[in-house]
């Protein structure tokens, strides 16, 4: 059998992926082992778990591929320097001495990384695009597809087209660095007092408190947008290429002021900013991909790269009717590139030439991560001296229905965790969608972050349709539909900006957001069969198919993986409940409210 190790690191969000015979066997970020949120550094930890989890040693890989071409991306960064100098003097100091040494030298620091086990392992590099588009397109379960990938920037390339068939990629155009809709939307996100790189899906959530009232200074001023959705950024605004913000004086003028800082109140023209630059990126989208359609004739379209994540994009693509089918890989992001790297490599081999590739969805739910045994939860439970009870499956879900109906908050830890960012069902915390107050509640009490926040359903799949209006599955989250008519409540017209965060807006307002649109989760039995019987029994019990499904992690945390992580995480809250397998946990019962807590809090 042959394995390939994929890896991302060095940049944000580092990740393994094992695939072995074109199998994906293992997939997960750094940050779920080493408790950093977004971390850099090589993945030591999600390495050891990738083949711990395929039963094999690293002597045992045949290739390690990196999802990046270091040396042409250090020519992407002299060029620029060179470009702009002297403006770039301020930054070059700081920045080309880490590449004189591990990033340029990368083979040499992948070797001294992964140690003497891979002295007779073939090392390879693929580019970063071709990584995003072999992430999108071989796991898909489509034979034949247009393929778009969309980031903030790879080695030169920020935007591709391409077509995926069969076992070939061929990449047919790009938009080059420094135009770049990912480092458009990031220089928002920075400007509304958000963090770059993590802080992008806080800006998709409060574009719709505000009226798309600078669309036009941005077309006018910043991006001049072709109709095939070729665009060129408009430098003069910009600070990225030469210091060491993203806007500049100049960008801060023509947007009535300098940048919200974090933690400040949120001014009424930050609203209106964000859904300003979300309008313009959603053109820019559908405009791309009109473009792919005609160009490659293809009926069906997958896509990749950080500004794949943006839902509602992706879901005005999707009711736009350009494609029949699309297909978005739940890691879209740079951790998603390890796993195209690694699955590039083998279906560039002459053994998957051999093979027909399967027409299904290969991301196995995108739960490609640890899972553990009764014994470990319940040897980690009894080293905190927690007070647990333990249920077989039948009472342990009925207990959970009574629970949720009582509109207890719950943390829902079960078998292999997820792949990406978002928290699928098997590292969640779930509540009554509706309850008035879930939303508040979890925002505020459970997750501390900001109030706008919206949160996600998780759906039967085959009720989706009598809540939204949507009829496609949507099982990585990735598509937001609106709120059927049916389900909406009058708004008081007279409330504007965050004060309609206050209104009820549909019979289910815990996952509708205020312009009556929801992140969709669907779920089918066979993509995750115990949660699949806990919305069954819950809608047997109360008439509603659906849940609040949000991430178990609080602000600045990365999503827990342990059992260990999940009762740190559980006790520092005001969370109701925790459920770890067959475990059932009051927190109030617990002995201690406080425990010390193991991951590294980063800004978020």
């Amino acid at each position: 059998m042959r394995h390939i190790l994929g890896i991302s690191a060095y940049y944000h969000d580092s990740a393994a992926a094992l695939v072995s015979d074109g199998k994906i066997m293992a997939a997960a970020q750094e940050e779920r082992f080493s408790r950093r949120k977004n971390d850099e550094r090589f993945p030591h930890q999600a390495i050891r778990f990738c083949l711990r989890q395929a039963g094999i040693g690293l002597e045992q890989v045949d290739t390690v591929v990196f999802y990046d071409k270091p040396i042409i991306k250090f020519d992407r960064l002299l060029e620029t320097y060179l470009a702009v100098a002297p403006r770039g003097l301020s930054t070059f100091p700081k920045v080309i001495p880490t590449w004189l040494g591990e990033k340029l030298n990368l083979r040499g620091s992948l070797q001294e990384e992964l140690g003497p086990a891979v002295k007779n392992c073939r090392i390879c590099f693929t580019e970063h695009h071709q990584a995003h588009a072999a992430s999108a397109f071989y796991p898909s379960p489509f034979q034949e597809a247009a393929i778009l990938t969309v980031d903030g920037v790879g080695e030169w390339a920020t935007t591709t087209m391409g077509i995926g068939q069969g076992h070939a990629l061929q990449m047919l155009g790009e938009i080059r660095f420094p135009h770049s809709l990912g480092l458009l939307y990031s220089t928002f996100t920075a400007y509304c007092g958000f963090r770059i790189n993590s802080g992008e899906y806080k800006l998709m959530g409060l574009a719709p408190y505000g009226e798309p009232r600078y669309a036009q200074q941005i077309y006018d001023h910043l991006i001049d947008v072709k109709p095939d959705g070729s665009f060129r950024l408009n430098l003069d605004y910009f600070g990225f290429l030469g210091g060491f913000t993203m806007d500049n004086e100049r960008f801060r003028k023509l947007f009535g002021g300098p940048p919200r800082s974090p933690e400040a109140p949120m001014e009424e023209r930050f609203l209106h900013i964000a859904r300003s630059v979300q309008t313009v990126t959603e053109d820019i989208i559908l405009k791309l991909a009109r473009h792919a359609r005609e160009t490659t004739g293809l009926p069906r379209l997958c896509m990749a790269g950080g500004v794949a994540l943006n839902c509602v994009a992706n879901g005005k693509l999707l009711r736009e009717n350009i494609f029949d089918e699309i297909w978005i890989q739940p890691a879209a992001g740079d951790a998603g590139g390890a796993l195209g790297a690694a699955l590039l490599v083998w279906h560039s081999s002459e053994e998957a030439r051999k093979q027909q590739r399967p027409s299904e969805d290969a991301m196995q739910g995108s739960l490609l991560g640890p899972e553990f045994t009764d014994a470990e939860i319940r040897q980690v439970l009894e080293e905190h001296g927690a007070v647990y009870e333990r249920l077989d499956d039948e009472a342990l879900l009925a207990r959970t229905v009574g629970l949720l109906q009582m509109e207890q908050v719950i943390g829902w830890v079960q078998g292999r965790m997820e792949f990406g960012p978002r928290a699928l069902g098997n590292r969640s915390i779930i509540g009554d969608a509706r309850s008035a107050r879930m939303q508040s509640v979890m925002n505020l009490k459970v997750k501390f972050r900001e109030s706008f926040r919206p949160f996600a359903p998780i759906v039967l799949r085959d009720r989706v349709s009598d809540y939204f209006e949507l009829n496609v599955d949507s099982p990585y989250m990735l598509l937001v539909a609106p709120i059927r008519e049916s389900l909406r409540l009058p708004l008081n017209s007279a409330a504007v900006g965050l004060d309609r965060l206050k209104q009820l807006r549909s019979q289910i307002p815990a996952v509708t957001h205020v312009d009556y649109s929801a992140r969709v989760q669907t779920l089918r039995r066979e993509d995750n069969p115990r949660f699949h019987s806990l919305l069954e029994q819950f809608d047997k019990a109360t008439g509603c198919g659906l849940l609040v499904n949000t991430s178990f992690n609080v602000r600045g945390e990365p999503i827990v993986c342990t059992p260990d992580d999940a009762y740190r995480c559980f006790v520092n809250t005001e969370m109701d409940y925790l459920i770890v397998g067959n475990y059932l946990m009051n927190r109030l019962a617990q002995p201690k409210r406080e425990v010390a807590r193991t991951f590294d809090p980063q800004p978020d």
